[in-house]
């Protein structure tokens, strides 16, 4: 028996940014309660309901001391208003890629559009979406389903049409209904919202299945995008859907064996399965280290895998991948932060998702990055942020020509100069090694690069600053400012966003020939 694990399978960006959230209030003593199950997993729901989790629909049955969160899937704009007058310090963990179907919901709207939605209408993503559309508007499941909606309201062929898929919806499904309704609708504006996590997914369920002789898709029953990989699977081979390691069936016979899970299954349940496959198959010669062996024989380069950590050195990290070859990380392919060092990026025992970069058989290693496996993930986090327009944070690495380079998380953003700094000619040096505000301004994955503009967040901080000086200025108040320039008649002082002039005769009680005699630029000075 060979076994393969499917390098996709697990929680996607959106649940595990949900999910963690979630832990993360629990562990700071915060109450927490989910506008419906944070995730379509039972075992995550129950482990959560233990530690005082409550699930409640509605806001207005929500306590007042607990923290209302919002899962991925997202919500009506009736509900996000009902959070926002009962709790205004809710927390909105909805999926990214998920609050831009809202946008295009909400567009269709102002714009008098037709807006017409391909996803499960009993999906809550699909329900919060469509809570988000107050004009006319279609949901429908398949190809089927779509041109009867044509077929039924004829007059949609000559109205503007605004068309969207639900993040988890099968690619092949969307592509069959594209063709279709390009047919007869020529005012169609078409917004691709498969999520790219989905579409690699469905991709590798397509490609693992036509390979397997058996497939076993892991994931909570309730869950849409385990449903569809299921749909997928069982097209080519045959395939079981579990979503624990007891459900497991008997498998015998010398068989190709392909396992994979939906974004709602957590990895403990996956590495559960894998555990607990050397004993269903009890019949089997291969004892369990040999099988997870043979599964991983086929790992190249370009391949991922996981590895607990099990020293440090000042030059590289060693890991144990579940291999006879002893894996490590060069301190290189640790992090994208040149300063960075091992001891700081990783502690002995944890586990990590690393990418297999070169395998050497006659000496038995394996080199290994995790550095390029948090840039992958970083793709999804940077266009999430570019769609939000969410300001990040970030660290200056690097001054280069016409800008700076700033490492968030594991990902290599390019401010030009242009948008490093308020004022051009300003030195970029400044900037070297400093925690900075930015936002993304342009990400394209086939050419490897981002762009970000600390500029715009600048400007804002700025204005806001403004506005606060002068809602409250006023005469004998007093402030405190740095002095930013000066001139024969006085020195100019930066109070915050706002600049105060110093007359040259209110520098000193005695007569002063140049400001420069009393003060200098940098200088911290206190005002009235």
């Amino acid at each position: 028996m060979i076994v393969k694990l499917a390098s996709s399978a697990g929680f996607c960006y959106g649940v595990d940014r949900a999910v963690g959230k979630v832990y993360d209030l629990l562990d700071k003593g915060k109450k927490v309660s989910t506008i419906g199950p944070i995730i379509h997993n039972p075992f995550i729901v129950e482990d959560l309901n233990n530690r005082g989790v409550i699930i409640e629909d509605d806001p207005d049955r929500i306590p007042n001391d607990y923290t209302a969160v919002i899962r991925s899937h997202g919500v009506s704009e009736y509900i996000e208003n009902k959070l926002k007058k009962k709790h205004s310090e809710f927390v909105d963990m909805t999926c990214p890629f998920v609050k831009k179907i809202h946008r295009v919901a909400q567009k269709s709207t102002t714009e008098n559009a037709v807006f017409m939605f391909a996803g499960d209408i009993d999906h809550p993503e699909v329900i919060g979406v469509i809570g988000h559309c107050k004009g006319e508007h279609y949901v429908f499941s398949s190809e089927k389903e779509l041109n009867e909606i044509l077929n039924d309201f004829s007059e949609l062929c000559k109205k503007n049409i605004f068309l969207a898929a639900q993040t988890t919806f099968l690619k092949n499904e969307w592509n069959k209904c594209l063709k279709s309704i390009k047919k007869v609708c020529t005012n169609l504006f078409i917004f691709d919202t498969i999520c790219n996590a989905t579409a690699e997914r469905q991709a590798e369920a397509e490609s693992l299945s036509r390979n397997s002789d058996v497939m076993i898709v892991v994931g909570g029953k309730e869950s849409s995008n385990t449903s569809k990989l299921y749909d997928i699977y069982r097209k080519n081979c045959k395939s079981y859907g579990i979503e624990k390691a007891d459900e497991l069936p008997l498998l015998e016979g010398n068989i190709k064996v392909g396992i994979t899970a939906g974004a709602s299954t957590p990895a403990s349940i996956i590495k559960e399965v894998l555990v607990t496959m050397s004993d269903v198959n009890q019949n089997q010669e291969l004892n369990f280290e040999e099988m997870l062996e043979e599964s991983l024989k086929s790992l190249n380069t370009d391949e991922k895998v996981r590895g607990i950590v099990v020293s440090i050195s000042p030059t590289e990290v060693y890991v144990d991948v579940g291999r006879k070859q002893a894996g490590f990380i060069p301190a290189s392919e640790l992090s994208n932060d040149p300063d960075a060092k091992p001891e700081d990026v990783v502690k002995v025992g944890d586990e990590i998702e690393l990418l297999i970069m070169k395998t050497n058989d006659q000496e038995g290693t394996i080199m290994l990055s995790k550095r390029r496996v948090d840039a992958m993930k970083g793709w999804d986090e940077i266009e999430a942020a570019q769609e939000n327009q969410e300001i990040v944070t970030g660290k200056v690495i690097e001054v280069v020509k016409g800008g700076v380079i700033v490492l968030k998380d594991a990902m290599r953003i390019f401010i030009p100069a242009s948008q490093a700094t308020v004022s051009r000619g300003e030195d970029l040096n400044d900037l070297s090694g400093k925690e900075v505000n930015f936002r993304v301004i342009e990400v394209n994955r086939q050419r490897r690069r981002a762009v970000g503009s600390i500029r715009s967040v600048l400007i804002e901080e700025r204005k806001a600053a403004q506005e606060k000086f002068w809602s409250d200025v006023e005469e004998n108040k007093h402030y405190t400012g740095k002095v930013k320039s000066l001139t024969n008649f006085g020195a100019f002082v930066d109070l915050g966003g706002v600049d105060g002039m110093i007359h040259i005769s209110e520098l000193s009680w005695n007569r002063v020939k140049h400001p420069s005699d009393v003060i200098k630029v940098g200088d911290t000075v206190d005002v009235y």
